[in-house]
């Protein structure tokens, strides 16, 4: 198929107007301008008028499952709160809660212009029915814990390795997520970390999101180190260093990592990011509702870091009387927008795209319209001209015009 655009934004070069791309089966063959490309042979063209063409965005940080929990925590006086609030909600939920859940939050995603997300999988028990129910392109990490099960680590990973292995091939992958550094045993996050390096495998964690957290691993003390010390999890890792050290101590720094969240760093914490080339992802809306310090972006763009953007859940973010709030990409990035004024549109895109790709091993397969990528491609109302593109993509309300994912259509263009 041809598909035409006021402009198509392949991210990877200039805008193109009156661009064009063409698709065989479910990668793209061509980009280029309409009068370049209209001659070429394809069985269906799509005019898609005043428009714009770009890449599918890549949510690289979400748990869909908690989707129907929107509106149910008020935010609260500490980050603890909020945990003992949500893994009480969860205890009181079954499988089909959480998985009409996931759906939900999928359907939001791929109306809105998402079409890869990075999910963190709380119920693999899901996988891999949902996969066969979202046209969304699925990396399903499995969020692996053990401090109030006491569970050792090597089981607790083998069982989750031995999950993974007995998925049928899909599309769609799943990989492992120790959840964060003080809900994980030091040894669970290096034999989890050095499984993912074997398997060439993306790995995910939280890691700096609170402030309490950081006074935890930095100073052990302060009121997480008191109540997971009352849980009877083992503090002796506690005191040296930040959170990033504990997962530099560890070995689970490298370019395969994506940390999500790193609000709270030490000194010479971004150095150590940007030397080991880990991903970071930043969820704005979430962030915003824990009220936690400034995000250190300059920090870490000055250190290289590879920097993301993910949505996190409808569980962290705050709703107000009467109002709808929905897993959207593009609030993401206004949010993002808002709060650092000066951050160029396009650099903004791209953490929503190429940086995504990146981070999940998928660079050269989507974030980017270019030839041999995968045909994952939205479209955006456009009528303006060229030089205002960028600005206009960012600012889009609502859901997209238009969403092509694997060469198929989730939204057909009217």
């Amino acid at each position: 198929m041809l598909l035409r655009a006021r402009v198509v934004l392949p991210l990877t070069g200039t805008p193109i107007k009156d661009g064009a791309v063409l698709i065989y089966g479910n990668r793209v063959a061509r980009v280029g301008r309409w009068k370049d490309l209209s001659g070429d042979d394809r069985d269906e063209v799509f005019d898609l008028g005043d428009t714009v063409l770009l890449p599918g965005l890549i949510n690289a940080h979400c748990h869909l499952d908690y989707t129907d929990m929107a509106g149910q925590f008020p935010p609260q006086k500490s980050f603890t709160d909020w945990i003992k609030l949500i893994t009480t909600a969860k205890s009181e939920w079954n499988y089909s809660e959480f998985a009409e859940s996931w759906l939900n939050g999928a359907r939001m995603l791929a109306r809105t212009g998402t079409t890869t997300v990075a999910d963190f999988e709380a119920v693999p028990e899901l996988l891999p029915e949902v996969w066969q129910a979202t046209p969304l392109r699925v990396i399903s990490f499995l969020e692996l814990t053990g401090v109030k099960s006491r569970r050792q680590p090597a089981a607790i990973l083998r069982n989750a390795l031995e999950h993974i292995d007995a998925l049928p091939v899909h599309r769609n992958r799943a990989r492992i997520a120790p959840h964060a550094p003080y809900s994980t045993a030091p040894e669970l996050l290096r034999l989890s970390a050095e499984a993912a390096r074997e398997r060439n495998w993306p790995i995910s964690v939280h890691v700096a999101e609170s402030a309490s957290e950081f006074e935890m691993f930095q100073h052990a003390r302060g009121e997480m180190h008191d109540w997971l010390r009352r849980n009877q999890r083992d503090m002796n890792d506690c005191g040296f260093g930040s959170p990033v050290q504990q997962l530099q101590r560890n070995g689970a720094l490298g370019e395969n990592l994506l940390a999500v969240h790193v609000n709270y760093l030490a000194a010479k914490d971004a150095d150590r990011l940007g030397r080991k080339k880990v991903s970071v992802v930043h969820c704005p809306r979430s962030h915003a509702y824990f009220k936690h310090a400034p995000f250190p972006l300059p920090e870490l763009a000055r250190a290289k870091v590879n920097l993301c953007l993910g949505t996190d859940s409808l569980a962290s973010m705050d709703k107000k009387s009467r109002q709808t709030i929905e897993l959207n990409m593009f609030t993401e990035m206004q949010t993002l927008a808002a709060t650092r004024p000066g951050l160029p549109p396009k650099a903004i895109l791209q953490m929503a795209t190429l940086n995504g790709a990146r981070a999940l091993g998928l660079r050269g397969q989507v974030g980017e319209i270019s030839a041999g990528t995968f045909a994952d491609v939205i479209a955006v109302p456009f009528a303006g001209k060229l030089p205002a593109v960028y600005e206009a993509v960012l600012n889009h309300r609502g859901n997209v015009s238009a969403s092509l994912m694997d060469g198929q259509w989730a939204i057909t263009p009217r």
